[in-house]
């Protein structure tokens, strides 16, 4: 799971809920556990793409400052979980429809990078999501990125690395004043998580081409659908 998560910038915690969901474990515990987990992956992730250039600060900063307050108030609210899997469900079945259909841009073909007016209300609703569902956001993020032609493939990677890493914190600061910081003693999945997310991050920035991160990310969506309705 962080092998292929990093590769694309993400840290990966739909794919450890699902892991931690075979195991007797509470939905604190697992929520807590996966982000703890999210910011060691994210945290290679952007070190891998930062150091190659892929970084940018005008496309990041703005989607960052709305979703951080409103993913530290997500991690705060109590849902339902036939609730959170439904709506989390269909919103990756939307964006893998999307960017299995869409033809993949060329370099000149992005759009202007959006300004703050545009960013908050997308950043601060992916925050909240992510928040209540126990995500870092990057599984949203990237689509939007990507369906929107707001950058190349490996500039959103790095974006999202980032967007995960600052929202798996206020998430569980949300947990923690929410009184939902539960973590299941997962420590045993730290050093695989580590290797994966290490090797997965480098492939990404110094391998994959733009096309590839496209079909894995698609990949990705799909993999994250299938675990929620069959769990």
């Amino acid at each position: 799971m962080a092998l292929l998560y990093a590769s694309v910038g993400h840290g990966g915690a739909s794919g450890y809920l699902a892991l931690l969901s075979l195991f007797a474990m509470a939905p604190q515990e697992m929520a807590t556990s996966a982000l703890c987990l999210n910011l060691l992956v994210s945290g290679l992730a952007f070190w891998a793409f930062w150091k190659r250039g892929y970084f940018s600060s005008q496309l990041t900063w703005p989607f960052v400052a709305a979703s951080v307050p409103a993913s530290f108030i997500g991690g705060m609210w109590h849902v339902s979980v036939p609730l959170y899997r439904t709506l989390l469900a269909i919103v990756l079945l939307f964006a893998t429809l999307r960017l299995v259909v869409q033809v993949p841009e060329t370099k000149q073909s992005f759009r202007v990078i959006p300004g703050f007016s545009v960013a908050l209300p997308f950043g601060a609703g992916i925050g909240l999501l992510s928040g209540i569902v126990g995500v870092g956001g990057g599984i949203f993020l990237s689509p939007l990125l990507l369906l929107k032609n707001w950058g190349d493939p490996k500039r959103i990677a790095a974006t999202s690395a980032v967007f995960i890493f600052v929202n798996s914190v206020a998430g569980l600061l949300g947990r923690l004043f929410g009184g939902q910081f539960q973590f299941g003693g997962t420590l045993l999945l730290v050093i695989p998580a580590f290797l994966g997310g290490w090797v997965g991050s480098r492939l990404g920035a110094n391998h994959f081409s733009g096309l590839i991160l496209r079909r894995i990310l698609a990949a990705v969506l799909v993999i994250s659908v299938l675990k929620l309705l069959l769990s």
